[in-house]
């Protein structure tokens, strides 16, 4: 009788998870970026709301208002040759408690030579026994170029609140005509808070953030150096294999966010979505 129980119960949990899916290309006619064939289902959408002379933006909006246990999503984003796309949020991601299994978010960035991607969400924010598993798998041709940034705020510090306890794994992998040129995975898991207060981790720091930069070199570097001053929090940068890592950590998501567009504003002239400026 049990085991019956047991089994309705999980699958009413099942049926009653939100899944979303955007998969859409770009491309260059005319001189300007044009939208292909887009495909959207269940709660996530994609909005184009400022249309512009060369490149073109594109809000996500997540009509489940957040993310839950369970939840799946996959975006799919293609941009050909010459095309020039900028994405964002609506508002910042929240990724609630999961009481079983963790949520899935899969993305799968295709960017063709000559074309730029940038992928610039709001952040995500993680709320105590939160579960979440992210995917990103980047596919760049040699002369392709890619902004990309990803703040993630472990409870929202100016309400009281922490993370104590949860998962988050996030995988990156990027190719680079073809050749694996970046690959890493971030697992916390468990008691996270403790670990967070670890100096070795983020010595006590709520905020950390990523972003990639293609192409990137040294000289890339030291125009971002320059600026360290105003900095609020830690931020290191370094290049290789023709492409540039920032990483950040703070105290409070508002200071990692002003030293991400410090540094944005410094890695590339592609202006930052007004979503972020408000």
């Amino acid at each position: 009788m049990r085991t019956g129980i047991a089994g309705a119960a999980a699958a009413t949990f099942a049926a009653n998870r939100a899944q979303g899916a955007v998969r859409f290309g770009v491309h260059r006619k005319d001189g300007a970026t044009r939208r292909g064939d887009l495909h959207e289902s269940g709660s996530l959408r994609v909005r184009f709301p400022s249309p512009e002379d060369d490149g073109l933006s594109a809000m996500f909006v997540n009509t489940a208002g957040g993310i839950a246990g369970g939840d799946r999503f996959e975006v799919a984003i293609a941009a050909g040759e010459g095309a020039r796309l900028t994405l964002t949020t609506a508002a910042a991601e929240k990724v609630y408690r999961a009481p079983a299994a963790a949520a899935r978010l899969d993305i799968a960035l295709k960017v063709a030579d000559g074309a730029h991607l940038s992928w610039l969400p709001q952040e995500t924010i993680l709320f105590d026994r939160a579960r979440i598993h992210r995917r990103f798998d980047i596919e760049l041709a040699e002369g392709a170029s890619l902004l990309l940034c990803e703040i993630v705020v472990f409870g929202r510090a100016a309400m009281g609140e922490t993370m104590r306890h949860g998962e988050f794994v996030d995988r990156w992998r990027m190719r680079r005509g073809g050749r694996l040129v970046f690959a890493e995975t971030i697992r916390l898991d468990g008691e996270i808070g403790e670990k967070l207060a670890m100096p070795a981790i983020a010595a006590g720091g709520c905020a950390i953030g990523t972003a990639l930069i293609v192409p990137g070199d040294e000289a890339l570097i030291e125009r971002i150096r320059a600026a360290s001053d105003g900095f609020g929090g830690e931020v290191g940068i370094s290049a290789w294999n023709g492409f540039a890592m920032a990483r950040f950590c703070a105290q409070d998501a508002a200071r990692l966010r002003a030293d991400m567009m410090a540094v944005l504003g410094r890695a590339s002239a592609v202006p930052l979505p007004r979503l972020w400026l408000n």
